[in-house]
């Protein structure tokens, strides 16, 4: 029986998966014209798959060589005659497990190739006469090497002659890893790790700048998702409704194929086959509080990274406004890591776009890393400790009003002597602080980044079976509260709910101050009113 797999490569046999066709079909049209390309996307992002699956397709019309860095030392890029020995063997052994491929498997090994040059000439030997596709897994695996740098070199300049009728190379080249390549030699410059020796070895002369744009979307839409669940459904008869599942899924992940695949096996093995929005925000709430190597690397990447940290906390917390400027290289690193993507619908008037966090896992998750990094933290905590938590949640329900007050009370009493200028930039951070304890274990919160800037912040709160639309505002005057009450009364209808919280934050004297918490009526929605 099928199952639903989140470690290493999907097999159409032994696991559920989504139907690609038309994503390899376009790939293969890039194959088809002999173009050399990169695959760069996030880690579990489905490279190694749609390599596998690539090979498959390939098999009836190219010679296919499938091999991965994964597993490469350090010792096998030391020196050029140990990557082309390493380099050699690979080949050799993919050649091995493919009939088109298994009488050239010896043919590639050769002792006496001990340097770049010489490897070239074999590559020239082996592709005459032959349509050869190479495709390279893991390719980034040692970015901070020379001899990696002067391998691609090697295959661009072939490439180039080759265009001229004056050398055989491989077809086409595929390398898949999370590391533009194309920049690679940059970026070791600026790191200082890589210094120019060679006349003709400049700084912007990129190892592989003869690759062809690759802009072929490898995350899952909804109709996508839906084939997977079609199958499983074929399997099981659980009587889900498969639209709605696919677009509940892709409401939280936005096809991003890890978080897919992760959401429907929490449901298959955790969750008794409970396909239903509940089951899928139970599914959410289980990773959220998960351990696996893509939070690990996420977490790894913000602490060593200050500016990535600064940037992604600026737009998620702050709320500040940032354009999709890929020059920008924070912005290409964190779009390289999968964390932000190009905001949809919303223009900022120079055609670049805005930036947001690339799906609501990855805001949940960031958001829940910068409230434990936050020093008052553990103030709000010890609040918590003083009785509200049972006061707001009680036989599995919270009220939410309740809990707006009591933040209220708390914020005057343990941060009124803290400065304008740290409220205004942190003062949303001590509400998620005192929210993230309370619905923890039973609920989860999710910060609306495409809409949060630096006047207001909208955040979702699923507890149980109820939602709770939250607005966080800077007070600006009253023109502005009515400005308020309506954004989040045309929020609420998106939600389809017809009562909402706003939390304004008050910024002036506190002799100017008007402290209030109360309902109000605006139009049919119903908003409850705090102001801290």
């Amino acid at each position: 029986m099928r199952k639903f797999n989140v470690t290493g490569l999907c097999v159409p046999s032994k696991h559920y998966m989504v139907d690609i066709s038309q994503k390899l079909d376009r790939i293969i049209e890039l194959i088809e014209n002999g173009h050399y390309f990169t695959i760069n996307r996030a880690r579990q992002y489905g490279k190694t798959t749609t390599l596998s699956l690539l090979e498959k397709r390939l098999t009836c019309d190219y010679l296919c060589v499938n091999i991965s860095f994964e597993d490469v030392s350090g010792e096998d890029f030391e020196t050029s005659g140990a990557f082309c020995s390493m380099f050699l063997e690979k080949v050799s052994k993919a050649c091995e497990f493919t009939t088109a491929t298994k009488k050239y498997a010896r043919e590639w090994l050769n002792e006496d190739i001990s340097n770049i040059r010489s490897l070239s000439k074999h590559i020239t030997k082996m592709c005459k006469d032959k349509k050869i596709v190479l495709l390279i897994d893991e390719a980034d695996k040692s970015t901070h090497n020379r001899t990696l740098i002067h391998f691609l070199s090697m295959l661009r300049a072939k490439y180039l002659a080759a265009q001229d009728n004056k050398d055989y190379t491989f077809h086409s080249v595929i390398l898949a890893g999370v590391v533009d390549i194309k920049n690679m030699k940059l970026k070791m410059i600026n790191d200082g790790i890589y210094k120019p020796i060679e006349t003709e070895d400049r700084i912007f002369n990129s190892p592989w700048n003869i690759a062809a744009d690759f802009d072929v979307s490898m995350s899952f839409n909804p109709m996508e998702i839906s084939s997977m669940l079609f199958e499983y459904e074929a399997d099981h008869q659980t009587g889900m409704d498969i639209e709605l599942m696919a677009d509940e899924i892709y409401k939280y992940t936005s096809g991003y194929p890890f978080l897919v695949a992760w959401v429907c096996k929490c449901i298959e093995e955790k969750l008794s086959r409970n396909w239903t929005k509940k089951g899928i925000q139970e599914a959410v709430k289980i990773i959220l509080q998960d351990e696996n190597v893509l939070f690990d690397d996420m977490t790894k990447n913000l602490e060593n990274n200050t500016d990535m940290y600064d940037f992604l906390y600026s737009m998620l917390i702050v709320g500040e406004r940032k354009s999709f400027v890929t020059d920008n290289p924070v912005v290409k690193w964190s779009s390289m890591f999968g964390y932000i993507k190009r905001s949809e619908g919303i223009s900022n008037g120079s055609g670049t776009g805005y930036a947001v966090i690339s799906n609501k896992i990855f805001e949940m998750r960031m958001s829940y890393y910068f409230v434990s990094k936050d020093e008052n933290a553990s103030r709000m905590e010890s609040a918590l400790c003083q009785g509200s938590y049972h006061e707001i949640v009680k036989d599995g329900t919270f009220d939410m009003p309740l809990c707006l007050q009591k933040f209220a009370d708390h914020y005057k009493e343990m941060f009124a002597e803290l400065d304008e200028p740290f409220l205004e930039r942190h003062g949303r951070l001590l509400f998620l602080s005192y929210l993230k304890p309370l619905v923890n274990g039973l609920g989860f919160y999710h910060i609306e980044s495409q809409f949060t800037d630096l006047r207001r912040m909208d955040i979702v709160v699923d507890f149980g079976c109820e939602q709770f639309i939250i607005e966080l505002k800077l007070w600006k005057g009253e023109v502005s509260k009515e400005k308020s009450y309506e954004q989040l009364s045309n929020y609420m209808e998106t939600k389809n709910t017809d009562k909402g919280y706003l939390l304004t934050f008050d910024f002036r004297k506190e002799a100017n101050k008007e402290r209030k918490a109360e309902w109000v009526g605006f139009g049919d929605k119903m908003i409850f009113d705090v102001m801290v």
